[in-house]
């Protein structure tokens, strides 16, 4: 700084010096002591110089000056002497003269050009065109190693692979006896647009195929022929808020996630539904301050769906699903959380109907989509007597109790507990002897039952302790679960599709767990050991390692 000084009061000296000056030399100087006393009021306003010093720099310059002019004007009166005096800046006074004011000067322009962004919005999302800021795109991917191991007490040969046989119009058995190694992938890519305040859409390209309601999975070694893409999901959705911003009224229709509080015991996590449904909300209060109210600590809420499953062109009987919830949530104090809820599930037009001899007028009664569990009957009735299409036996009516408790106190491990209760109550033992004429399949070759032994209940409890998901780096769950479903409890169709690879009739275990290996990326591990309950036995172990990525 005291050589910035002495740069300063050297500039005042020679401008104050040289009386003697031409007029434009004189301009010249008056320009350059402006620049001078300028660059010292900068110098103060950015505190470098005190007003203090800055009037003492000024002063002693003036009395410098001052003492020049005379000692000038004194040498000037002497004849034998003439003395021409030129004002000289120095090349470093200069410089530093030029840098400060390209630095005033650079200042300024961006200020301009800062005022000029901010006034035509450059880089302002609503600058951009309206549609881009309402629209959001995600996706995931999954790669699995798949081992499929049979029990060494099945019996090969012994099951009918009704989705098959009803397909090729010939009786076809399951592998029961053979295991199998795959590799599998799944992708899927979606898009939510806001098209309204309240009125949004969803779509969701996926892996999988056209046949298989409850799996995008797709199998690899297929010569290297590329995989199929199919439409997940397409919707419309409207949210109804009220003056406090509570969502109380949620109404969707078209291809849409799956709306109900459930497990997969009933439905499978990959399947989503064609319909329509609607959901309403309700604060209850019932906390002990009014911050437990205005949070909607405890909640009412109810939900309704009518899905069509199949239209029939050349019939009435077209089949459909109807169902309804009403449940319960409870969020507490430490954010401990509590859900509850009963629906019922209501089918129609679900059953077979038998041909009439060498007739196929009545073959659209047989399910587009079957796994295994369901009892069934054969539905046509040709004179050769060969298996060739087969439907469903029972009439579904399902209730379904469940509940999940999420205890967050020791946070950030939670402890989960998840329970579902199933049960069928549209078995109607007298109407199934009707309708199969006492010939009823339960997935054997050549077994029937007698349908006076329904088997028409479930059940499932889930323990899962850790983060309550994995998607940042390190974390960590492990869950364990038991598993009981009878043949007839539910929809063999819709329900899980790993457990004993899919459908009903089927008890046993699963234990795995999942770790973040980074960001929105993480392994889990499963391991599936399933029975069947009734008919020959069929044992299957299912091991799935899976390398997980959302994006």
């Amino acid at each position: 700084m005291k050589k910035l000084a002495s740069v300063l009061l050297a500039i005042l000296v020679l401008v104050a010096a040289p009386s003697g000056a031409s007029a434009d030399e004189k301009g010249d100087l008056l320009l350059l002591k402006k620049t001078t006393l300028n660059l010292i009021e900068a110098l103060v306003k950015q505190g470098v110089l005190d007003r203090e010093q800055a009037d003492q720099l000024i002063a002693n310059a003036e009395r410098e000056a001052r003492d020049e002019v005379r000692q000038a004007e004194s040498e000037a009166a002497k004849p034998d002497r003439r003395v021409i005096r030129v004002p000289y800046v120095p090349d470093f006074v200069r410089d530093e003269i030029k840098q400060q004011v390209e630095a005033e000067v650079r200042e300024k322009v961006v200020e301009d050009v800062m005022a000029q962004a901010k006034q035509e919005r450059w880089g302002v999302p609503d600058a951009l065109p309206d549609w881009i800021s309402r629209i959001k795109f995600s996706g995931d991917i999954r790669l699995r190693a798949e081992s499929n191991l049979y029990g060494s007490q099945n019996t090969p040969f012994s099951h009918v692979d009704f989705q098959k046989s009803n397909d090729s119009g010939e009786p076809i058995v399951l592998n029961s006896s053979e295991d199998r190694e795959r590799a599998r992938v799944r992708l899927r890519l979606g898009m939510d647009a806001k098209v309204t305040t309240n009125l949004k859409t969803g779509v969701r390209l996926t892996t999988g195929s056209l046949r298989n309601p409850v799996s995008t999975n797709q199998t690899l070694g297929n010569y290297n022929n590329p995989e199929t893409l199919v439409l997940d999901r397409a919707y419309l959705q409207y949210q109804g808020h009220n003056a406090d911003g509570y969502n109380w009224l949620t109404l969707t229709g078209g291809r849409m996630p799956n709306p109900w509080f459930s497990t997969d015991l009933i439905w499978d996590k990959d399947l989503n539904f064609d319909g329509f449904a609607a959901s309403v909300r309700h604060n209850v209060g019932g906390g002990g301050s009014l911050y437990d109210i205005d949070e909607h600590d405890n909640t009412l809420f109810a939900t309704f769906g009518a899905f069509p499953l199949q239209e029939v062109e050349l019939s009435g009987r077209d089949k459909w699903l109807f169902g309804a919830q009403l449940g319960f949530d409870k969020v507490f104090d430490d954010q401990s959380s509590f859900r509850i809820g009963l629906a019922y599930y209501n089918y129609k037009n679900i059953t077979g109907k038998l041909n009439s001899l060498d007739s196929r007028l009545r073959d659209f009664t047989a399910p587009r989509f079957v796994q295994k569990g369901n009892s069934m009957f054969e539905i046509s009735n040709d004179a050769g007597g060969s298996l060739r299409r087969f439907g469903l036996a029972s009439d579904f009516n399902i209730l379904d109790l469940t509940a999940e408790y999420d205890l967050a106190r020791f946070a950030p491990v939670h402890w989960i507990v998840t329970g579902s209760y199933v049960k069928n109550i549209g078995y109607d033992a007298g109407e199934i002897r009707a309708r199969t004429n006492g010939q009823m399949f339960v997935n054997s070759t050549s077994i029937t039952e007698d349908p006076s032994r329904k088997k028409t209940e479930g059940y499932l409890l889930r323990l899962a302790f850790g983060w309550p998901n994995t998607l940042e780096r390190r974390r960590w769950q492990a869950f364990l679960s038991y598993r009981y479903l009878e043949r007839d409890a539910v929809l063999d169709a819709f329900t899980d599709s790993d457990f004993h690879l899919g459908g009903t009739n089927s008890k046993g275990w699963l234990i795995g767990g999942s770790y973040g290996i980074n960001d929105n990326t993480w392994l889990q591990l499963r391991y599936l050991s399933g029975d069947e309950i009734d008919g020959p036995p069929l044992g299957i172990d299912v091991i799935q390692l899976d390398l997980n990525a959302k994006f």
